[in-house]
């Protein structure tokens, strides 16, 4: 079974439960984290939330998302879901926004209250995502990202929308030359 950490308001651990009871209406503060994979060209990979999930299916988001299990090290965290929601390995993993924290709620109710670093990492290897978390994923301009965040927010997960800015600020990008118009989010990459 798989446990998650709960956090007191000052970010110390003060306890477990499982995964499948942590997301409700009343979600006690946990520790999670965000994971931006980029590419050489210096494309982000966003995925598309698979449609039986249980809070925000179907929207676009950043590569993935998890929990540390208790004592697990956040690198070897996010390796382990690197491998289990988008079937590839990652590397090279660093910590961009140590301190991210957010509370949102969903439509149906499910409040997500979560500690959650924000990290990027570059792929090694192919993408084989598992049909029960990725419905659909893309290569982006995180420019271009950041433009369709804004037009349609509604579209992304809430995560994705405070995370972005703040990362892109922290990444340091060059502007997208020439650029009237986002990147389309259109599909499957192979």
């Amino acid at each position: 079974m798989e446990m998650v950490v709960l956090l007191s308001e000052a970010g110390e651990a003060i306890g477990t439960v499982p995964k499948a009871d942590v997301h409700t209406t009343q979600t006690a503060l946990h520790l999670a984290f965000s994971c931006y994979v980029m590419n050489e060209r210096g494309q982000l990979l966003v995925t598309r939330r698979a449609l039986d999930k249980r809070t925000w299916p179907g929207v676009w988001t950043n590569s993935f998302c998890g929990h540390p299990a208790p004592g697990e090290e956040m690198p070897l965290a996010i390796a382990r879901r690197a491998a289990d929601e988008l079937g590839a390995t990652v590397g090279e993993i660093q910590v961009v926004l140590p301190d991210f924290r957010y509370r949102a709620v969903d439509a149906s109710g499910i409040v997500e209250n979560e500690v959650c670093p924000v990290h990027i990492a570059r792929l090694h290897g192919e993408l084989a995502p598992k049909p029960d978390e990725v419905v659909e994923w893309a290569w982006v301009d995180p420019h271009a990202l950041a433009e369709a965040v804004e037009r349609a927010p509604f579209a992304f997960s809430p995560w994705l929308a405070m995370q972005l800015p703040q990362l892109l600020e922290r990444l340091s990008l060059p502007e997208r030359p020439g650029a009237d118009a986002p990147a389309p989010l259109d599909g499957r990459e192979s």
